[in-house]
């Protein structure tokens, strides 16, 4: 069995509509597939009924941007009520915030002789619901300005580069008590992917497994061998489940092919009872797994 639980539509940054990801996840010979955009929900619809047509299984959830310890960090949330109200603002607020730095991101690309309008920024975003840095990527791409997403980032758009814009973030440790009261369960995504384990010592995995973290996503593209034998003993002494994804975005990221790196079945079991635990708890109306 194939386990692919973190992936992106063009509700967030991907490159592929939520009926043409699915799709290609079941060509792929995907037999579960986790659809987790950005921030948003807005792909769960369409990407729950193509999943009926093709015969695959689909768990729901979404990537949060938080901030711990002063650097930003990844929560994926699976299977929470999407309606519940404390989880709807903190959402709006990254939402919000991803689109109201654009205007500033584009002023500093300007201010470096880089000429890019919020109209082409839209054109790249096609209506989306978390408009942001990757987006204007894209339109530097569209506008023959870098040949690819990830040369504009890491010329422009990183921090430290010349158009990088802070934005607002989720308390990583609200976040996880948030969507537990959601009827969900959250797994840190590629927590050593961008800055090592400095940034996520195994002394703050420990304080949030002790505070309702259920996972860690050990095998991503992002975490070299050592480090995934290393992510993988801490969730082994902490009891958390160890899941691994591709965190595909289409055309958006090279070398992040779905399926590239899966979950095993016995931990896919743990996430799903996990959260069947966590919905009966908060008494509220939580998505169910198709297929």
């Amino acid at each position: 069995m194939r386990i692919d639980l973190h992936t992106h539509t063009r509700a967030s940054d991907g490159t592929q509509t939520a009926e043409e990801l699915v799709r290609a996840a079941a060509e792929q010979g995907i037999d579960v597939l986790g659809v987790t955009d950005h921030d948003t929900t807005d792909a769960w619809a369409a990407a729950a009924r193509t999943a009926e047509e093709v015969g695959i299984t689909l768990v729901r959830g979404m990537e949060i941007s938080t901030r711990h310890r002063g650097r930003g960090a990844h929560l994926l949330a699976y299977l929470a009520d999407p309606t519940y109200p404390p989880l709807v603002t903190h959402l709006r607020k990254i939402l919000d915030g991803r689109s109201s730095r654009v205007p500033a991101m584009l002023e500093r690309l300007r201010a470096v002789g880089v000429a890019v309008d919020i109209a082409d920024v839209r054109r790249a975003a096609d209506g989306t619901a978390a408009t942001g840095r990757p987006h204007v990527a894209d339109a530097l791409v569209a506008l023959g300005v870098v040949p690819d997403r990830s040369t504009a980032f890491r010329r422009y758009l990183n921090p430290g580069r010349p158009a990088y814009v802070d934005r607002y973030a989720a308390p990583l440790v609200e976040m996880i008590r948030i969507v537990g009261e959601a009827g969900g369960v959250t797994v840190l995504a590629h927590p050593w992917g961008r800055h090592g384990p400095d940034c996520m010592p195994e002394t703050a995995i420990t304080e949030l497994a002790g505070l309702g973290l259920a996972g860690l996503e050990v095998d991503h593209q992002d975490h070299t061998p050592a480090d995934r034998e290393r992510l993988r003993a801490i969730a082994q002494g902490l009891g958390l489940v160890v899941t691994g994804s591709s965190d595909h975005h289409g055309l958006g990221k090279h070398d992040h092919e779905l399926g590239c790196n899966t979950t095993a079945p016995d931990q896919l079991e743990r996430l799903l009872a996990l959260a069947e635990t966590a919905s009966q708890l908060s008494g509220r109306s939580t998505p169910e797994v198709i297929g």
